[in-house]
Order: C-alpha cells, then sequence, then structure tokens
C-alpha cells in the first residue's frame, strides 16, 4: 500500500508564482533574476545572458558563483530598494494556489518551499500560505539611501536543491514515499527524482519526463488540480 503525503515540496517561480519570463537560454530556466535585468535595461539584460552561457558551459564553481556575477551587473546597473520590490511586488500567484495551500493545511500536511530566487518573494508566499519550511537562494539587505549594501546566498537551485529536500526529511523522520514535490522548470528535475510522488506543473519537457503526473493547462493555470495526485 502506498504511504501517505506528509510533506510536499515545492518550486516557487513558474509554479506558485505565474512565470514572468516564458524563455530561457541554455541550461537555465526562467526566473525573476531575468525579470529585473529586462527592467535594469538592454545592457544588463545582455550582460545577464552571458552569464547564461557560462552557467550551461559549467564556467562557475557552483550556483553561489553565477549568483555573485548576476548581482554584479545589478549593482552596476544601479538596483535599489525601491526598484526591486516594485519588480517582485509585480509577480502573481496563479489562481488556486491560496485555496490549495488551505486545503493542504487543513489535511495536516507540511510543506516546504525551495528555490533559486528571491527571499523576498518566498517570505511574502510563506506568510500569505503558511508555508512551514523555505529555503531561497538570494536575499538582499539595503542601506538607508536604498542601495545595495549586502546580500546572503545560498545553493538551493539545480542540484543544491536536493541537499535542503533530504534534510527537512530528515528532520521529520520521513522516507521519499512519504514526500512529494510540485515544480515546472527543468532545473526541478533533481528534486522529482528523489521523491515517491512528483508533479510537473505546466512543466518543462525534462521535468515531465521524470514526474509522476504532468498537468498540462493550454490556458487559465488552475493549481487547484495538483491537489488530484495528493493521497
Amino acid at each position: 500500500m502506498k504511504n501517505k503525503i506528509k510533506l510536499i515540496f515545492f518550486d516557487m517561480e513558474g509554479t506558485l508564482f505565474k512565470k514572468v519570463i516564458e524563455f530561457s537560454k541554455g541550461n537555465t530556466a526562467p526566473s525573476a533574476w531575468t525579470l529585473l535585468a529586462t527592467h535594469l535595461g538592454p545592457k544588463a539584460l545582455k550582460e545577464e545572458d552571458e552569464t547564461k552561457d557560462k552557467w550551461t558551459d559549467g564556467k562557475y564553481a557552483g550556483y553561489v558563483e553565477w549568483m555573485e556575477d548576476t548581482i554584479r551587473i545589478h549593482k552596476k546597473y544601479g538596483l535599489t530598494e525601491n526598484f526591486f520590490n516594485k519588480v517582485m511586488d509585480s509577480v502573481k500567484y496563479h489562481k488556486g494556489v491560496k485555496e490549495t495551500f488551505k486545503e493542504l493545511n487543513k489535511r495536516g500536511i507540511k510543506t516546504a518551499l525551495i528555490s533559486g530566487g528571491f527571499k523576498a518573494n518566498a517570505d511574502r508566499a510563506q506568510k500569505d500560505l503558511k508555508i512551514t519550511h523555505s529555503f531561497t537562494a538570494c536575499e538582499y539587505f539595503w542601506d538607508k539611501d536604498g542601495k545595495l549594501l549586502h546580500w546572503n546566498l545560498l545553493p538551493c537551485d539545480y542540484e543544491g536543491k536536493v541537499d535542503f529536500m533530504k534534510l527537512i526529511m530528515k528532520e521529520h523522520g520521513l522516507n521519499p514515499e512519504e514526500c512529494a514535490f510540485v515544480g515546472d522548470g527543468k532545473n526541478d528535475v533533481f528534486l522529482a527524482k528523489e521523491v515517491g510522488t512528483s508533479i510537473a506543473f505546466n512543466g518543462a519537457e525534462e521535468l515531465q519526463r521524470t514526474s509522476t503526473y504532468s498537468i498540462n493547462q493550454d490556458k487559465g493555470e488552475d493549481f487547484t488540480e495538483v491537489l488530484k495526485y495528493i493521497n
């Protein structure tokens, strides 16, 4: 008999929140990093695009080094706190996300968010949706004038996501069959392989080939469909 799901891991961008960028090059997934570069202008976007080539070609030691290179671009083109918050606030939830988490919380299922994105949006999601655990790759700190002062970086994307997943599984004493994952990007393949139930939500082909279930909606995505596969 299949174990009851007790813990669900979620990607953030493109999964809980609507995709802000439709396409991305190489071995990368659309993200708020590219959204910020787009708003900072064509030169910033071109440089950010070059970092994707370097990542795909294996020229970074790891995800943290890639983020550091991208932060250099943010500083160079004058990213400010107000500008950053405006861009982050423009990202909206998929339809049905709040209803889905309300039901999961009602069932007593624990939830965890693991994302290579920004802590600002993860904090919003964790508060709104009552998410149990949250790990995100980049947290920005600002000086009194709203200029970028410092940052905290965690390697929680691609293979790095798995380390955080296993940590939380161990903390709750759960085996993979008692856990599920919901994501959308090619960078989520690593997580989908580590749990008993994985769901590709309007996901990349690479993720759909790996996942237990695939949800494909042409228009008007409705996140509540995820609940059909949570037993």
